[in-house]
């Protein structure tokens, strides 16, 4: 079922201490990242999302980054628990708006799992055992959701999604680490060139794709798909190790 919603949170005032490892996140320039938020909402809403907007978050640097929050499934959702203790307040708020739409249980210790590590294939997910999703927390996830959760277990990264993500109807797009992994066994896979590999975090609306500007390689393989590519500028979200998918709940 395509999605017809989303959900989303712009950057709050304490944004540029967001957690990041980026070299270049002591630039963050909040306006900028206000700025490319915005437009991003406004493609959402061109291509015909409801786009729903969780009140903003000053508390809690990484708060914009809604996605690891919970993981939405039919009219179930997990909110989440993630591994990093500074960003556990960032739930409430979105807990809140999602329990107005579909029901909800809460992700308890010892597990952590954060959306940013779980990919949507319809009738199953895949999910990240990484830096912030354990097997406790998948099998929560897989428990509550009532849905196969098949897993790629790899501790040296932060969230799957930076890797895999799905363009619907069977084909995803990822890494070529992971482009052979059995989990993806059965879908079509679209390899990103190795030096592109942040293009790999992409969002799918029916037959667009929003891609990270600047990666034209990337844009022209999966324009060669069928999909209309749509480039964002999405820089200073990039600074804060964010990209495209955190920065909404599609359902």
């Amino acid at each position: 079922m395509e999605p017809t919603k989303a959900l989303v949170r712009e950057p709050g005032d304490t944004y540029t201490s967001c957690i990041s490892s980026h070299p270049q996140h002591h630039t963050v320039d909040l306006n900028k990242a206000r700025a490319q938020h915005a437009r991003y909402c406004d493609v959402l809403a061109d291509l015909g999302l409801e786009v729903i907007r969780v009140p903003r978050d000053d508390q809690h640097p990484d708060a914009c980054f809604v996605e690891d929050n919970a993981v939405v499934l039919g009219d179930k959702a997990l909110i989440c628990r993630m591994a990093k203790e500074s960003r556990r307040g960032e739930q409430p708020g979105v807990a809140a708006v999602l329990e107005e739409y579909v029901k909800i249980k809460w992700a308890e210790a010892p597990a952590t799992i954060e959306g940013g590590d779980v990919v949507h294939l319809g009738d199953r997910l895949i999910s990240g055992v990484t830096e912030r999703t354990n097997l406790e927390g998948v099998s929560q996830l897989r428990d509550w959701l009532g849905v196969r959760v098949d897993t790629i277990d790899d501790p040296g990264i932060m969230h799957l999604k930076s890797y895999v993500t799905s363009l619907g109807g069977g084909r995803v797009i990822a890494t070529k680490t992971y482009a052979r992994h059995p989990a993806l066994e059965g879908l079509e896979v679209l390899v990103i060139p190795e030096e592109e590999e942040y293009a790999a975090d992409t969002l799918t609306v029916g037959d667009t794709v929003l891609m990270p500007a600047g990666y034209p390689r990337s844009h022209e393989m999966v324009r060669a798909a069928g999909y209309e590519v749509i480039p964002m500028d999405v820089g200073e979200i990039e600074k804060c190790d964010g990209a495209l998918t955190c920065l909404s709940i599609l359902f």
